[in-house]
């Protein structure tokens, strides 16, 4: 149990280096679910003004290991995407607890957090067809899981940005862990249900990352392709988990490299930038 709360910690906020100065923003607290554990808040962040054509929205998950975090954990990139034009709605989900949530349950809660996205479209001026999700560790598996496992396609972002991600769970002891024993961890993993027709996704992680493995994060990449899906992963050099430089333990509270995690968000700008997101 001890390693499980280390490993939590080591999924928490990435730190605010990179982070724009801070712009007029609109902001607002709404719930997007009830759920049986109790209401899902979503907090939106929107450049101040009506757009003169509706803007693009990045749907933000927080990492924390499936059961450790809140939505302020994600707050220092707000300014990154809502200054550039975007809307960021940063979303709460429920953290598993081993009795009335799993990350079953988080997984369904990103579903339905991508869905009120989209059909909160008119209230928030945004463009139904470029919601975006961005996740980090545990978060990114949300993001990711939205996309493979979607019910319909309210639920399923248009475009994907993982950090550090856990993609391919079915090999992750602390994963398997917040499940019962009789689960089939394969079922909640998306590595192993990538199909044609996902939205574009990039990838950035380090080398030696031993939280989520680069192995296990090349499984998702290459079955996208194989899939016939756009892809770009890009691997940092000389660091492991949230960019913690190699030779440091990497599960545990994350210290990056300040450049190199920098230099992983300006590569996710470009690929926002690229497919018509965010402003250059």
């Amino acid at each position: 149990m001890a390693r499980l709360l280390v490993t939590a910690l080591a999924l928490m906020l990435p730190l605010a280096a990179g982070a724009h100065g801070e712009c007029a923003l609109e902001k607002s607290e709404h719930v997007y679910s009830n759920t049986p554990n109790g209401a899902l808040k979503a907090y939106v962040f929107s450049p101040v003004g009506q757009p003169a054509k509706p803007r693009a929205a990045v749907v933000i998950f927080h990492g924390g290991g499936w059961v450790a975090g809140e939505p302020p954990w994600a707050f220092w990139l707000v300014d990154r995407y809502a200054c550039k034009g975007m809307t960021v709605v940063v979303a709460q989900y429920r953290l598993s607890d081993q009795k009335t949530a799993s990350p079953a349950e988080a997984s369904d809660d990103a579903m339905a957090a991508i869905k009120w996205t989209r059909e909160s479209a008119a209230q928030f001026h945004l463009d139904r067809n470029r919601i975006a999700s961005l996740g980090w560790s545990a978060g990114a598996h949300l993001a990711a899981s939205a996309a493979v496992f979607a019910n319909d396609k309210a639920q399923r972002p248009d475009l994907l940005a993982f950090v550090s991600p856990a993609l391919s769970v079915v090999n992750d002891k602390h994963f398997r862990a917040l499940f019962p024993p009789e689960v089939s961890i394969s079922d909640f993993s998306p590595a192993q249900h990538v199909k044609p027709g996902l939205p574009p996704a990039i990838i950035v992680t380090g080398r030696t990352d031993t939280v989520t493995p680069l192995a296990e994060v090349s499984k998702f990449h290459e079955r996208m392709l194989e899939a016939g899906n756009v892809s770009v992963l890009k691997v940092f050099d000389g660091v492991g988990h949230l960019f913690t430089p190699a030779g440091e333990p990497d599960d545990r509270m994350p210290k990056p490299d300040l450049v190199i995690q920098a230099q992983a968000y300006a590569a996710i700008d470009a690929f926002l930038i690229a497919h018509g997101y965010r402003d250059p």
